[in-house]
C-alpha cells in the first residue's frame, strides 16, 4: 500500500528580558509600569499576583504598596487581587495550590493578554509558572525572585514545575517568562542559611564554566558570608548573565537531549531534599551534591586532589555544609537510586555533568555505584575537618 507524508519545520522567537532594581513597589520606581506599557502601549493589562506567604509575613505592607501602586499607573496596568501561598518546596507537593491559582485566573478573566505576577523563592515562582502555562495554554507570566538562589538561578531559566509521584519536577512545562524583576530589597530579610544557600548555584555554573567568576568567588568567600550586598549583587548578575546566556547559545534550550551541564550535582540534591522530606533547601542540597561529584572526580582521576580541596574548602568559607547525612546501607542505597531516577528525568540515556577542572565540564554516561558510595565516604570523613 502507497504511504503519504506531510513535514513541516518552523522555528520561534522566544525573548525575555531580567530587570534588576531596588524597592520596585516604590511610587517613584516605573520599571513595573514600564514593563506592561511595553507590552501594551496604549491601554492596560489585568495582572494577578501570587504572593509567597513568608515574604508576605516579612513585608507586611507588601500587598497595600502593590494595590497602591496599580492605582497609581492604572492606565497601564489593572490590579485584579492576591493569593497568598506558603512557600518553600512543599508548596510544589500539593496539587491543590495549582488549583487555587487556577480559580483565580478563571474567576478574575486573566486571558492570554493578562499577567499572573509571581512574587516569592523559588518554589513558589516553580509552582505559579506550571499553574500560569497550563491556564489557556499559557498566560504571561512576570517573576519576581525574593532569594538568592531564585534571582541568580531558578526564576532565570525557562522551565515551570511542581512534584508529583514523590519526584522532584516530575510535572513541568517549558514556558519563557515575559519578564523578570530582580528585587535587592528582598534579600536583606532572608534567613541566613537561604542567604548563604543560594550560593550554591553560583559555584555551580562557576565550576562547569568560568574559573575567573571561581576565583571571584573564592577571593569574597568571607564577604559574600558576611551579608556584603554589593558582593552578592555582583554574583548575582554574573551567575544570572551566564545562567541566560546558556539557555541561549547553548543549543539545546527546551533540553531535548540528555546533556544538563546546568544540572551539576543535581542527581544527588533532588534525592536529598525528597529523603529529607524537603526539610533540606534546594541550594543546600545542591551545595552537598556539588561536592560529592566533585569527590567522585577526584577519585576517578579527572581533577587532583588540590583542585578538589580547594573547591571544598571555598564552599565551606561560604557556609555551606556539605555533610551528606545517609548513615546505613538503606540509607546509601536510596541516595544511589538517585542515578537512575535522574536517569529517567533526562530522558533514558544516564548524562551525568562532572569537571576535568575548574570551568571545564565533563559528561559522562556511567557512574561506578561502588566508587561513588566510597566518595561519600570520602566526603563526609574529610567535612569533618571545620574551615574557619
Amino acid at each position: 500500500m502507497h504511504s503519504k507524508t506531510i513535514e513541516q519545520s518552523f522555528a520561534v522567537q522566544y525573548a525575555y528580558k531580567l530587570h534588576f532594581t531596588q524597592k520596585l513597589f516604590d511610587l517613584q520606581n516605573t520599571l513595573f509600569k514600564d514593563v506592561f506599557e511595553g507590552y501594551k502601549k496604549n491601554g492596560r493589562v489585568k495582572a494577578f499576583f501570587v504572593i509567597d506567604k513568608g515574604v508576605h509575613e516579612l513585608h507586611p505592607g507588601l500587598d497595600k504598596e502593590i494595590k497602591d501602586y496599580c492605582t497609581q499607573y492604572s492606565a497601564h496596568v489593572q490590579y485584579t487581587g492576591s493569593l497568598i501561598i506558603k512557600g518553600g518546596e512543599q508548596c510544589k507537593n500539593d496539587y491543590g495550590n495549582v488549583s487555587a491559582i487556577l480559580e483565580k485566573i478563571n474567576t478574575n478573566s486573566i486571558c492570554r493578554h493578562s499577567f499572573v505576577v509571581a512574587i516569592g523563592g523559588g518554589a513558589i515562582i516553580d509552582m505559579v509558572g506550571y499553574a500560569a502555562a497550563i491556564a489557556h495554554r499559557g498566560v504571561k507570566l512576570i517573576r519576581v525572585p525574593t532569594t538568592v538562589l531564585s534571582q541568580n538561578d531558578s526564576a532565570v531559566g525557562v522551565k515551570n514545575s511542581i512534584n508529583s509521584f514523590d519526584k522532584k519536577n516530575f510535572l513541568g512545562t517549558f514556558a519563557p517568562p515575559y519578564a523578570i524583576i530582580n528585587d535587592t530589597d528582598f534579600l536583606k530579610t532572608l534567613e541566613q542559611r537561604d542567604w548563604i544557600a543560594g550560593i550554591a548555584e553560583a559555584l555551580k555554573v562557576a565550576l562547569i564554566k568560568d574559573k575567573k567568576f571561581f576565583d571571584y568567588l573564592k577571593d569574597h568567600a568571607q564577604e559574600l558570608r558576611n551579608r556584603d550586598m554589593a558582593t552578592m549583587e555582583y554574583v548575582i548578575y554574573k551567575c544570572a548573565e551566564m545562567h541566560m546566556h546558556h539557555i541561549a547559545q547553548g543549543g539545546d534550550p527546551f533540553e531535548s537531549g540528555s546533556s544538563r551541564p546546568l544540572d551539576f550535582g543535581h542527581w544527588a540534591a533532588h534525592k536529598l531534599e525528597q529523603m529529607s522530606r524537603y526539610t533540606l533547601r534546594h541550594g543546600e542540597a545542591v551545595a552537598k551534591g556539588i561536592a560529592l561529584d566533585i569527590t567522585y572526580s577526584q577519585l576517578t582521576g579527572l581533577i587532583s586532589e588540590a583542585t578538589q580541596k580547594c573547591i571544598l574548602e571555598v564552599m565551606q568559607k561560604i557556609g555551606l555544609d556539605l555533610h551528606i547525612s545517609v548513615e546505613t546501607e538503606k540509607e546509601i542505597k536510596e541516595l544511589l537510586l538517585g542515578i537512575e531516577e535522574f536517569r529517567e528525568h533526562l530522558g533514558g540515556e544516564l548524562c551525568i555533568t562532572l569537571i576535568s577542572e575548574i570551568g571545564k565540564k565533563h559528561d559522562v554516561n556511567k557512574i561506578d555505584l561502588n566508587l561513588m558510595q566510597h566518595a561519600i565516604k570520602v566526603l563526609n570523613d574529610g567535612c569533618k575537618i571545620k574551615i574557619d
